[in-house]
């Protein structure tokens, strides 16, 4: 069983900058086939979009698709580093209310560990884990 983070989480993570449009992260999720990307100036982590943020911030409150990420991203309020221990990453989930956490080594982000992950490795049974282990719909 694993017991770092770096044993589960997905990386390289999928960046974008800030000036970057509501559509084309969207697209990026899409063709990468992840629920969040990292909004990364130069090798600095500033925030997270998920796919909800596109939605419920975004086109929920009729932002143009073609709009900068800047009004909707979130910050990145905890990360974790590849070498802590997975309870630590659970630990920090249930403080700050949030279903990934960026995974970032040497100040630069290196991963993401989603609690879907964590399912996977800690309750390979659990209906999160099933879910989390199915193939897209498209």
């Amino acid at each position: 069983m694993a017991q770092k983070v770096r044993d589960i989480m997905s990386g390289p993570p999928v960046t974008v900058s800030p000036d970057t449009d509501l559509a084309t992260a969207a697209k990026k999720m899409r063709d990468k086939n992840v629920g969040a990307v990292l909004v990364t100036e130069g090798d600095d982590l500033t925030g997270v979009v998920t796919d909800r943020d596109l939605v419920v911030r975004g086109l929920a409150d009729e932002a143009d698709p073609k709009s900068k990420l800047g009004g909707i991203v979130s910050r990145a309020t905890a990360t974790v580093g590849p070498d802590d221990d997975l309870d630590k990453a659970v630990s920090l989930m249930r403080e700050r209310a949030v279903r990934r956490l960026p995974v970032v080594e040497n100040g630069r982000p290196v991963g993401i560990v989603s609690m879907g992950d964590l399912a996977l490795e800690k309750d390979e049974k659990s209906a999160l884990a099933d879910v989390s282990a199915a193939k897209p719909n498209r």
